[in-house]
């Protein structure tokens, strides 16, 4: 296991693009840290300079206690898995996995134990003797993984290791990924991820912490629940979240906001978390934390412009003073509106978010 440091990570290309500005980021012995966020943000670029892919423009990568700016990727202690799970076709499963470990001079004996454990922890032993193209898109994946943990590197790096699955396989993936990393962790093997994803599912349920980046930048550095309940800007609000939050231009006038005709008071939670007032800003609210009502105070009147069917839960989209709202309801709440194309939703006032909407900082935490 090893911690990895990343000191005012830069990179620049030949042309003067700037991709990354200058990152700072600790990740502890042991951690599962996702970096999530749009394509063309960087994540992938800053893992391929951890692994020593990609040239280090500026800055430093220390892995455990030694800085590997100038190391090849084979002395920094990494293993890595791509996309594309990269196995080479004309050797069987057990060629595959061995393959490094014959490549670093090992005895056939330390192999063959290698090998055997490594397929009993991924359940891959009915697999070792068929060759890449008579495995399942799961079981290719699952070999790639064995080929990485074969060699006990100090990090693993996962650069969008399950994006050519189809959802189902995703969903059980991951949780095979999560568990072996658990039980590497309990074993006292290595255990430190570096996991690239675009998809904020995968970030959320996987991540021990997560590292939302946009352009180049951090935008945020925090577990899942705190990411969810605590965004540090309008960036990771809306980035962080299915459906995402709602995200409308209000205005703030003492204790109370306004959002087109209709103005409601602050929940007295939320006003006292306020660090700042501005005029101009940007009210959040949670399609969770957005109740569809029968009637009554604080709430708002929107036409409901479409139902998506869920199964236990109703996606509500509606026009509320002008700007676009889902909201998130019971099944059995939905059926109650019959036809009607007028419905009240009511915020939970204490769990809105107040963003300034100068600087996208969020003034609510």
């Amino acid at each position: 296991m090893a911690k990895v440091q990343l000191k005012n990570l830069e990179k620049v290309y030949g042309n003067a693009f700037k991709a990354v500005h200058g990152i700072n980021l600790d990740i502890d012995d042991g951690e599962f840290m996702v970096f999530v966020g749009p394509s063309g943000c960087a994540k992938s670029t800053t893992l391929r300079m951890v692994a020593g892919l990609e040239e280090i423009s500026g800055g430093e990568v220390v892995i455990g206690d030694r800085r590997v700016n100038d190391l090849p990727p084979g002395k920094r202690s990494i293993a890595m898995v791509f996309q594309n799970y990269a196995l080479y076709p004309h050797m069987k499963v057990r060629g595959n996995l061995a393959f490094g470990l014959k490549i670093a001079g090992k005895p056939k004996a330390e192999i063959d134990a290698a090998i055997e454990q490594v397929a009993r922890i991924l359940e891959i032993e009915p697999l070792l003797d068929r060759l890449p193209k008579q495995l399942s898109g799961g079981q290719a994946q699952r070999v790639a993984l064995g080929r990485a943990l074969i060699k006990k590197p100090g990090v693993f790096l996962f650069d969008e290791p399950l994006s050519n699955l189809d959802a189902k396989l995703r969903a059980s993936m991951r949780v095979r990924i999560t568990d072996l990393h658990r039980k590497l962790k309990a074993d006292g093997l290595s255990s430190t991820v570096i996991y690239v994803t675009h998809d904020q599912t995968e970030a959320m349920t996987m991540g021990d912490r997560i590292c939302v980046m946009q352009a180049g930048h951090i935008m945020q550095v925090a577990t899942p629940k705190e990411l969810y309940e605590r965004p540090a800007n309008l960036f990771v609000a809306g980035f962080i979240g299915s459906p995402e939050m709602n995200l409308i231009d209000a205005k703030l006038d003492g204790s109370s906001f306004s959002i087109g005709s209709r103005s409601l008071p602050l929940g007295a939670q939320l006003e006292g978390r306020l660090s700042a007032r501005p005029v101009e800003a940007v009210v959040g609210m949670r399609p969770q934390h957005l109740s569809l009502v029968a009637d009554g105070p604080a709430a708002f009147t929107a036409k409901l412009a479409n139902a998506e069917f869920m199964g236990h839960e109703v996606y509500l989209h509606a026009d509320l003073e002008g700007h676009r709202v889902v909201s998130v309801v019971g099944a059995a709440d939905f059926e109650t509106l019959g036809r009607s194309e007028k419905i009240r939703l009511r915020p939970d006032l204490d769990r809105l978010h107040i963003f300034d909407k100068t600087d996208g900082r969020n003034v609510s935490l």
